[in-house]
C-alpha cells in the first residue's frame, strides 16, 4: 500500500463505525414507532429473578393452619349478652346512680324474659314427651298417683322379701329392760307373718320378750357385730356368713321394706357397709 492511501484507512473506519450507529438508532427507532401503543410513559418492570426453592421438590412444605369453624350466631349474641349485663351491673354497683341502677334494672328484666319463656317452652316439650316428663320419672307428686305407686312398691317388695326369705333371716338384738324394743317387737312380729321372712330374736341380756317367746341368748355375735344400741336389726344369710345391718330404733314396716330392698340389691355391697362373719348362731328352735 502507497503513501497516497494510508490517510484513507482511518476514515474509513470513523465512517463504518458512524454507519453502524445510524444503524443502531434507526433500529432502535423502528422499535419505538413499532410500538408506538405502549404509550410515552410505558414501563416495564424487570423480570424477576429465578431463584432457588427453599424446599426440595417431593417434600411437604408448611402449610396455613385450617381455618376454625364460625361459631353459632346465638352463642354469640349469648356471650354478648352475658357480657353486657355484667359490664352493666358493675357500673351500677360502682357508681349506683339513678340512670345506671335503671339501667342495669331493665336490662336484667329482658334476661329474665328470656330465661321465663325458656321454662315455659321446656315444660310444654315436657308435656309432650314422656320420657322428658319429670312427673312420669321415679316417685310422682300427685297424691292418687301416689297412693297407687305406694301400693304396687309394697307388692312388688313383698314378693322380693319372699324370695329373700328362702336363704335369708332378720336378727333383731334387744335388751328385755328397753321400751323401745318392747314397742318394736309387735312390727317385727307382723313383718315376719305378712312377708314371710324369719325373725331370730336374739337376748343381749338374756331376758325375754312376750312377742317372742322362743328368743335366744346372745352368744356372742352381738358383740362379734359392734350391737351398742338396741332394737337392731341385721339382715343375715346363714349359709355364707353374710351380715347387713338393716337400722337401729323403731322402725315402720315401710322403712323395712324399703331398707331390706336397699341392701339386698345387686350393687349393694359397692355402697353399703356389710359385716361377713362365720354364724355360730343355730336357726332352729331350741
Amino acid at each position: 500500500m502507497n503513501s497516497h492511501n494510508r490517510p484513507a484507512l482511518p476514515l474509513l473506519l470513523t465512517f463504518a463505525v458512524m454507519l453502524g450507529s445510524h444503524s443502531a438508532t434507526a433500529q432502535d427507532a423502528s422499535r419505538y414507532w413499532a410500538d408506538s401503543w405502549r404509550g410515552w410513559h410505558f414501563y416495564e418492570a424487570p423480570a424477576p429473578e429465578e431463584t432457588e426453592h427453599p424446599f426440595p421438590l417431593g417434600k411437604a412444605t408448611a402449610t396455613a393452619p385450617p381455618a376454625q369453624p364460625s361459631r353459632a350466631q346465638e352463642l354469640v349474641e349469648f356471650e354478648r349478652l352475658q357480657k353486657t349485663l355484667e359490664e352493666t351491673r358493675n357500673i351500677a354497683i360502682m357508681r349506683p346512680s339513678e340512670a345506671n341502677v335503671r339501667r342495669y334494672m331493665e336490662l336484667e328484666s329482658q334476661v329474665v324474659a328470656r330465661a321465663s319463656y325458656f321454662a315455659d317452652v321446656a315444660q310444654r316439650v315436657a308435656w309432650a314427651t314422656p320420657q322428658l316428663d319429670p312427673t312420669l320419672q321415679g316417685r310422682p307428686v300427685n297424691a292418687k298417683a301416689l297412693e297407687v305407686f305406694d301400693q304396687a312398691e309394697l307388692v312388688d317388695r313383698s314378693r322380693a322379701i319372699a324370695d329373700l326369705g328362702k336363704d335369708h333371716v332378720l336378727f333383731f338384738f334387744y335388751r328385755s329392760d328397753c321400751p323401745y324394743c318392747h314397742a318394736f317387737a309387735p312390727t317385727l312380729a307382723a313383718f315376719q307373718a305378712r312377708h314371710g321372712i324369719q325373725v331370730v330374736a336374739i337376748s343381749v341380756d338374756g331376758g325375754p320378750l312376750p312377742s317372742f317367746p322362743n328368743a335366744r341368748p346372745d352368744n356372742g355375735i352381738a358383740t362379734t357385730l359392734k350391737v351398742s344400741q338396741v332394737p337392731a336389726v341385721f339382715l343375715a344369710q346363714p349359709f355364707t356368713g353374710k351380715i347387713s345391718p338393716i337400722g337401729f330404733g323403731v322402725l315402720s314396716e315401710s322403712q323395712l321394706l324399703e331398707r331390706i330392698a336397699t341392701v339386698s340389691a345387686p350393687q349393694a355391697e359397692a355402697i353399703l357397709p356389710t359385716t361377713t362373719q362365720g354364724l355360730a348362731l343355730p336357726l332352729e328352735a331350741p
